[in-house]
């Protein structure tokens, strides 16, 4: 599934071989009413098992040396860390061993009410804000958030980045130098040249992902990110694990449960992916880029309520004609040499994921049509300087996904099922299509998704969060993940679509989250919550720091 911008979106924003897919031909994962075979979790005396539980030993052993932060993670003197050791390959835990890049800051021991009154330490609370491909090294900062506070004066927050992903052995699969082609073309209605020109890019990314990576690509998977999890856990010398995963980090904190029931304390769930096997990843896609249509028509509509702020028109079909109007203008001519219809897409995305931008970026299409294209530049330029941090998220959520199931692997499934979804959800579709093409020419070992289930008592109670609108993560998700974690409780945020709501701009939402963390606490088995207010308008807007520091959840994809 996509994700959105992971550098800088969350405060720098989808398994070992458990029966290999065939490489070639058409998937079971394509063909109507068939599902990909999934598994069940490996025996506890499987090889990776054994892997796993020697690998924490150890790390409980050692622990984490923490300390000053290396310059490259630019994190603040508050923030310490260190590196946590986790064996490459679970089944070889003494063979090659990466480390993986830790940052905490300590519980403050102090009620953020009454500074006099000392509050008992509960713990390590560990973050992944999704991805794959994003780093969680920012997280520490959200306690200075008001949201997340009476949290912080509870637990330690730890981020780390996954395997992969920045300090953490990272991954790439061309040069970042050439990352950046912009400014591009995103044709809603693809011609047959230009598919062809992205087939042929799809199949040089996944050759230069296993020509740089070799024999270790085939590492990258989620059930390997949920064994590093425990590793982790153990080496923070936590018993068992308390957890807030967001968007892709609901699937593999789901792995992890599965995995590790008896491991678990508390977890939540915020944005859950579906977990479904015949899901995990191509149709996940496919639901994700219909759901993206009904959120790019309530921003039109949002923007058609506030015509006289923005002049972009007073119905959502005037909106949607003043958009394509600019990006027929800038097919001719970029802002500033920089935004195309390519760059202006993937500014507009990330409004899909996080009504708090609405403002921004519809000051800027007006901007543009006034004749001022530096709101839109500001928007929607790409900076070399971020290059690398994106060329390396994109690596990550290719190897990831790709590795976790099959894929079709003929151009011709692909370009049926999305030639017919883009009839009626033309926004996202085929920008999806060419983020994960990559996997249909994939060189490494295909797996089979695991079956993610917890039966009647084998967990403790969980918390899942799910805004009913959220397009990146569909609500389908939640209720899914709901079904098959028994005992967990759901929050849902009525009409409402921001991707990530956990210590969000929703009291109500938030009160359940600090229930459930300070507390055990959840709300039987299903709870709702009156949607947050919709953003005002602004007659002039900057630049949107909206998603910083990193408490916000990085949806499933990296934008192009």
């Amino acid at each position: 599934m996509r994700t959105a911008a992971v550098p800088a979106a969350a405060g720098t924003l989808l398994l070992t071989a458990l029966a290999a897919a065939p490489a070639g031909g058409a998937t079971a994962a394509a063909a109507p009413g068939r599902a990909p075979v999934s598994v069940r979790a490996p025996a506890p005396d499987s090889a990776e098992a054994r892997g796993t539980e020697a690998a924490a030993r150890r790390a409980a052993s050692e622990g984490i040396a923490f300390g000053r932060c290396p310059d490259a993670e630019e994190l603040p003197g508050s923030i310490e860390c260190g590196t946590v050791r986790v064996p490459l390959d679970y089944a070889r835990p003494d063979g090659e061993q990466i480390r993986l890049t830790v940052s905490r800051v300590r519980a403050t021991g102090k009620d953020p009410a009454d500074s006099k009154r000392l509050v008992s330490r509960q713990g390590a609370l560990v973050h992944n804000p999704g991805g794959p491909g994003a780093s969680g090294m920012y997280f520490p900062l959200v306690g200075l958030l008001p949201a997340w506070k009476r949290i912080a004066a509870a637990y330690d927050l730890v981020g780390y980045a996954p395997r992969g992903v920045g300090g953490s052995a990272p991954l790439s699969c061309r040069d970042p130098k050439s990352f950046f082609d912009g400014p591009t073309q995103a044709p809603v209605h693809p011609s047959a040249a230009y598919k062809k020109k992205r087939i042929a890019e799809a199949r040089a990314y996944a050759r230069g992902c296993a020509e740089r990576a070799g024999d270790r690509l085939r590492h990258y998977t989620s059930l390997n990110n949920a064994r590093d999890l425990d590793v982790l856990r153990a080496a923070l010398g936590e018993r068992r694990l308390t957890f807030v995963g967001a968007s892709y980090g609901t699937y593999f904190g789901a792995l992890y449960a599965t995995l590790f029931p008896g491991h678990v304390r508390r977890m939540v769930f915020d944005s859950a992916v579906d977990p479904d096997p015949a899901r995990i990843w191509y149709r996940n896609n496919l639901d994700q880029s219909a759901a993206f249509e009904d959120r790019w028509a309530a921003f039109r509509a949002w923007a058609a309520r506030h015509h006289e702020v923005y002049g972009l028109g007073d119905t959502p079909q005037q909106v949607q004609r003043s958009y394509e109007t600019i990006r027929a203008r800038l097919a001719e001519e970029p802002a500033g040499g920089k935004v195309g219809p390519g760059q202006l897409h993937a500014a507009m995305l990330l409004a899909g994921y996080y009504d708090d931008f609405w403002p921004y970026r519809a000051h800027a299409l007006s901007a543009y049509l006034k004749g001022d294209p530096q709101p839109l530049i500001d928007q929607a330029e790409q900076h070399p300087e971020t290059a690398a941090e994106a060329e390396n998220a994109r690596a990550v959520y290719l190897a990831v996904e790709c590795n976790d199931a099959p894929w079709p692997t003929d151009w011709a499934v692909w370009d049926r099922d999305n030639t017919r979804l883009a009839r009626r959800a033309p926004f996202e579709t085929w920008d999806n299509v060419w983020t994960n093409l990559p996997c249909a020419y994939w060189r490494a070992p295909r797996q089979r998704p695991m079956e993610v289930h917890t039966g009647t008592g084998e967990l403790p109670p969980v918390l899942i969060l799910a805004a009913e609108r959220d397009a990146a993560t569909p609500y389908g998700g939640a209720l899914e993940l709901h079904r098959r974690l028994a005992g967990s409780a759901l929050v849902t945020e009525r009409d409402a679509g921001t991707h990530g709501i956990a210590g969000g701009a929703n009291p109500c939402v938030n009160g359940h989250l600090e229930a459930y963390l300070l507390e055990g606490r959840v709300p039987g088995r299903s709870a709702s919550c009156a949607a947050h207010p919709e953003p005002r308008p602004r007659a002039a807007a900057g630049q949107p720091q909206p998603d910083t520091p990193a408490g916000r959840a990085v949806p499933v994809r990296p934008l192009p």
